[in-house]
């Protein structure tokens, strides 16, 4: 991925975005050509010396039957949002502005592993569940559904689990514009309704507390 240092981000930048990340597109090169699927996620910084993501495939999806050649890699996204030259305090100073887009994202490289497991899949379902579930009215817990009727839904199912072997993450939040245009972008986005996107630039505009610096794994 094309990152200038502007866009780096930190291992606690990384670390955030993989934590709060709902979906992930899993790509596979194979025999077949390229495979992807895009899939609900889960990062368990616990599992493999750099963490791994968590997904499940359907059993039909021909995908985890494939091997891969090399490593995989899942496209993880943060906030992104369009950005209007008209935001910026330098269009009324000189003019000389283009629109862009603001956004974060993460190429996220690893081993693939296969399980196919109905104990491990049922965890990993459970833990996906609960983390949506969290904070609504009347939470739906997968135990609120017939045994026979969720073993048979876990049977349709299959676990991958993508042990991460590096991370390039990029976070494209206006850190390249003068301060007055990084208030106006704040201030446009907070407008428009951009408001996870808003929160983004201003927590990495430059001069802001930092933590370490993005190494590589």
């Amino acid at each position: 991925m094309y990152i200038p240092a502007p866009f780096s981000g930190t291992d606690a930048d990384v670390e955030e975005l993989l934590s709060n990340a709902n979906a992930a597109d899993l790509i596979t090169s194979t025999r077949d050509g390229l495979l992807a699927t895009y899939l609900p996620m889960i990062y368990d910084a616990d599992a493999g010396p750099h963490g791994s993501l968590l997904v499940h495939l359907a059993r039909n999806n021909e995908q985890w039957k494939v091997p891969p050649i090399g490593e995989a890699m899942a496209i993880v996204r943060g906030p992104d949002a369009y950005i209007t030259p008209s935001w910026y305090a330098s269009k009324r100073e000189h003019g000389r502005v283009v629109p862009t887009w603001n956004y974060v994202t993460a190429h996220v490289y690893g081993e693939v592993i296969v399980h196919d497991d109905p104990i491990w899949v049922a965890a990993m379902v459970r833990q996906l569940t609960d983390r949506h579930e969290q904070g609504r009215e009347h939470p739906w817990s997968v135990d609120d559904a017939p045994a026979k009727y969720l073993t048979g839904q876990l049977r349709a199912i299959v676990g991958v689990q993508l042990v991460i072997s590096r991370v390039e993450a990029k976070f494209k939040l206006s850190q390249n514009r003068p301060d007055a245009d990084i208030d106006g972008v704040i201030a446009g986005l907070r407008t428009a309704g951009e408001e996870a996107t808003s929160a983004a630039v201003e927590a990495l505009r430059p001069g802001q507390p930092r933590r370490a610096q993005q190494s590589a794994p």
